[in-house]
């Protein structure tokens, strides 16, 4: 400690806190965070601990190929044993993009030492031309009309420019918003931390509240096993239906609740999705606002609050106090923002969970951000084994395809992409496009962005690298989707899929040594979250902390 230049009197007897920072530069969404821990350490100091910045790994989804999500159980092996393997008391998160907020809190669950959650925040809303612009989901959308030949490449570049003006997360309800309100509804970060905009000034107060209450947490030893139970856990999958969530959000939260020992499933959050009305307005599942209009409107606090009887407001949080202390006082500023009950966005929460022959463990689909005529849909598939075949097919304006023509990619789920890229939005074919039409039915056992919209069926489980029946779909089987049956089927006689089963031989393995080679010998599939096996509660104890001598 000396050698670093630090005298006793400023550490003996102090909580040592860990700063667990995600910056990169290449991580845009965090591009902030080296004024933010700044932040943090102003608040450790003046509560009387002691501060210690560590890196961690950024998992930033823009620039890590193919994925980011190939890496975020690396992401919560790293934090769990920083926090293990160095001496201290506490920990402040500081994430944001995607799978950092799984990723940091798996493994400061398993860790179990006092932690919070300090959420980067969504950036400005975007503006191009005089429109209001929403992250991910307009880029999807200009980047068809480029395709159809509707705007220039001028204008394109100026799409791009306009649609990110700030530091910070995508500001639609993407798959960042909704997993940092998910740690915010586990009550994991401070209450309505959420849904503070990066560049806010509040977002620095905010971080110096972390560092002060981290403090405070460490001599009160509130560590996560107290927080996130299996009441912390509903809340929060019943506040991300609610929000119009990511279907990132089922393999995200499946992980973090298991490794804190609550068994979430598929089936779970389905039961929950039918009766939880969407009621955030925020594309891409609302119509017409953001992230700042959300937090303008009241934020996570008072969306919470217009479900408070559907929540188990006893759960105690970060704070020291119930979720019910924490919502007193929150008040919806705009109901037109965060609805009313009596007036949802959509009737139900923003996801389905699909079963049927070709997805016997699972599928997951987001209704209300898809064309409702596809709720009920047959038609005769289009497979791909890859991306790359994928995409030169839908740029030939000669392809065979209709509108009724359900698109399939295969081999792009945890173990073929590998991964699981978020390639699941499949491009419209260009023929289609140009002939006006803006969504037709796709499947995969990719993912895709939480700012992604359309008729995607998604994580169709088991994966077809691993032999799942998607493998054995062919170009012309007649495919149909029961959305309120929750069936996906391909109407294939059984005597044909076992000849097409016994035929099958599986694919060339992807990795032969390093990261990949033991992520894919123990990765799991869509439906168990993707953790390692290794890595969950049920399979052994956490070790404790390593003796010093």
């Amino acid at each position: 400690m000396m050698q670093l230049g630090y005298s006793e009197e400023e550490f003996m007897g102090r909580p040592i806190i860990g700063i667990l920072n995600t910056w990169s530069e290449l991580n845009s969404c965090h591009s902030h965070f080296p004024e933010r821990v700044k932040d943090v350490k102003r608040g450790i100091l003046q509560a009387g601990g002691f501060p210690v910045e560590l890196p961690s790994l950024s998992v930033d989804e823009s620039f890590s190929k193919p994925t980011s999500m190939l890496y975020r159980n690396m992401l919560a092996m790293e934090v769990e044993e920083n926090i293990r393997s160095h001496p201290l008391d506490g920990v402040v998160l500081m994430g944001g993009c995607d799978k950092s907020t799984p990723g940091l809190v798996m493994g400061a669950i398993t860790a179990d030492v006092p932690m919070i959650y300090l959420p980067a925040g969504p950036m400005l809303r975007g503006n191009y031309a005089g429109k209001t612009l929403g992250s991910g989901s307009d880029a999807w959308k200009f980047w068809d009309e480029r395709r159809a030949g509707n705007i220039s490449d001028a204008e394109w570049v100026g799409v791009q420019g306009g649609i990110a003006r700030s530091a910070g997360t995508c500001m639609t309800m993407g798959t960042a918003s909704t997993m940092t309100a998910i740690a915010n509804s586990l009550g994991l970060t401070l209450p309505g931390a959420s849904s503070i905009p990066a560049a806010d000034s509040g977002h620095q107060r905010m971080g110096a509240d972390c560092g002060r209450r981290i403090v405070d947490m460490v001599w009160e030893d509130l560590t996560p096993e107290v927080i996130v139970t299996e009441a912390a856990v509903r809340n929060a999958a019943i506040v991300a239906m609610a929000t119009g969530c990511s279907t990132n959000a089922v393999v995200h939260l499946i992980a973090m609740a298991r490794r804190a020992g609550v068994q979430l499933t598929l089936d779970d959050l389905d039961a929950l999705g039918r009766v939880t009305p969407l009621i955030a307005n925020v594309r891409p599942s609302g119509k017409d606002y953001l992230m700042e209009d959300f937090y303008f409107a009241g934020g996570l606090r008072a969306l919470m609050k217009q479900i408070e009887d559907r929540l188990d407001t006893t759960c105690i949080t970060v704070t020291g106090k119930t979720l019910a202390e924490n919502l007193e006082g929150a008040v919806v500023y705009n109901d037109d923002v965060i609805r009313p009950l009596s007036n949802p966005v959509y009737k139900e929460g923003s996801l389905a969970v699909l079963k049927g022959n070709l997805c016997p463990s699972g599928a997951v689909i987001k209704p209300a951000a898809c064309d409702p005529k596809y709720y009920q849909h047959e038609g005769p598939a289009l497979v791909f084994d890859s991306y790359p075949e994928m995409k030169a097919a839908i740029d030939d304006e000669d392809l065979d395809v209709t509108p009724d023509t359900v698109l399939v990619l295969r081999n792009a789920g945890p173990q073929g992409g590998p991964g699981m890229p978020e390639w699941g939005m499949l491009p419209i074919p260009k023929a289609l496009i140009k002939q006006g039409h803006r969504d037709m039915l796709r499947i995969s056992d990719a993912r895709m962005s939480g700012t992604s919209y359309g008729a995607c069926v998604l994580h169709v489980a088991p994966e077809s690298f691993v032999g799942g029946p998607l493998a054995l779909l062919k170009t012309g089987d007649i495919v149909r989707l029961d959305l309120e049956g929750r069936r996906l089927d391909m109407l294939v006689d059984e005597t044909e899929i076992a000849a097409r089963r016994a035929a099958w031989s599986p694919p060339e393995r992807r990795f032969e040594r390093g990261w990949g080679w033991m992520f894919s010998q123990h990765v799991g599939q869509a439906d168990s979250g993707c953790d390692f096996d290794y890595l969950q509660r049920d399979f052994g104890a956490a070790a404790g902390e390593p003796d010093i001598f």
